[in-house]
């Protein structure tokens, strides 16, 4: 260190090799700066990070329904028994999936469900027996030409249009269903709450709606026998209103009997399904006259 007093360099020691003055003072300061020019300076305490409460519970209630979910497949009658009302916002959300599945596998594979009608058609045997090898080979050319255009976009065939509208149609089809059934099974003497009967007819659900979640990654595939899953899904509603009343236990001899409850509630269904063939028909009936109007669709042939 430099001496203060003459300016000499000294390697070391207490006193100045050149003047004698001592250096015990000047190192004992000179260290002091030396640490406190190095000192680390704190850093600014960053709290943690607390996840979003939204998306925890959303987790939450997405684990515990696919387990649900899961086990209502590999064990559907214990599941069904076992659910409570703990399982009603479980089993509203196989009620929604049931609803919003069917309109969106027919917006993903209506050209499919078209091909088959028109196949079909040309099987008859009074249209079949007049048509000429060349007709149907103009008929094959066609079919392989719709499935390679995205008609969705010449004729305007609006998702959020269709698939909102009519998956609220069905859902409240679905409502009325099981507010039919519920009613049926006041009738018969059974003592159980609303949102426990809506947990357990949700849950005897679950395998109507796996069918239909199948039929939907099909027409996503454009597998055409995804209609056959659809078909399937819709029909297995008849078996869900007499298992789910059966599952529960009368509490008196004098009530309706199941047999009857459940007819009642299949005329109600055979209403609701009615009109929502209606509704899907009523939506056909736009798509075939955009379809006639669309002259970039006309062009193509």
């Amino acid at each position: 260190m430099n001496c203060s007093n003459c300016g000499h360099f000294n390697a070391g020691g207490k006193f100045c090799v050149k003047c004698g003055h001592k250096l015990q003072k000047e190192a004992a300061v000179s260290q002091a700066a030396a640490a406190s020019e190095y000192q680390p300076q704190p850093q600014p305490a960053h709290a943690p990070q607390q996840p979003n409460q939204r998306v925890r519970q959303a987790k939450k209630v997405s684990k515990s329904f696919f387990s649900y979910f899961a086990e209502g497949i590999k064990n559907p009658t214990a599941t069904a028994q076992a659910a409570g009302e703990s399982q009603f916002v479980n089993a509203l959300i196989t009620v929604i999936l049931y609803a919003l599945s069917i309109p969106i596998m027919l917006y993903v594979g209506w050209k499919l469900l078209l091909i088959q009608f028109v196949r079909s058609m040309f099987k008859l045997p009074i249209i079949s027996e007049e048509l000429a090898p060349s007709d149907m080979e103009d008929f094959n050319t066609g079919v392989d030409l719709i499935k390679a255009t995205d008609i969705n976009s010449i004729i305007h065939f609006n998702f959020t249009d269709f698939v909102f509208k009519q998956g609220i149609f069905i859902f409240i089809g679905l409502a009325v269903i099981i507010g039919a059934t519920y009613v049926a099974a006041k009738f018969g003497k059974i003592d159980v709450s609303f949102k426990e009967f809506f947990s357990r007819f949700g849950t005897f659900l679950i395998i109507p709606t796996a069918l239909l979640l199948i039929g939907l990654v099909l027409a996503f595939l454009h597998v055409e026998y995804f209609s056959y899953f659809m078909n399937f899904g819709l029909l297995s509603i008849f078996l869900v209103v007499p298992f789910t009343i059966a599952s529960f236990k009368q509490s008196g001899t004098n009530g309706l009997d199941r047999i009857y409850s459940t007819l009642i509630v299949y005329v109600v269904i055979t209403i609701v399904l009615t009109f929502i063939a209606n509704g899907l028909g009523e939506e056909a009936k736009t798509i075939i006259t955009r379809m006639g109007n669309s002259t970039e669709l006309n062009d193509l042939f």
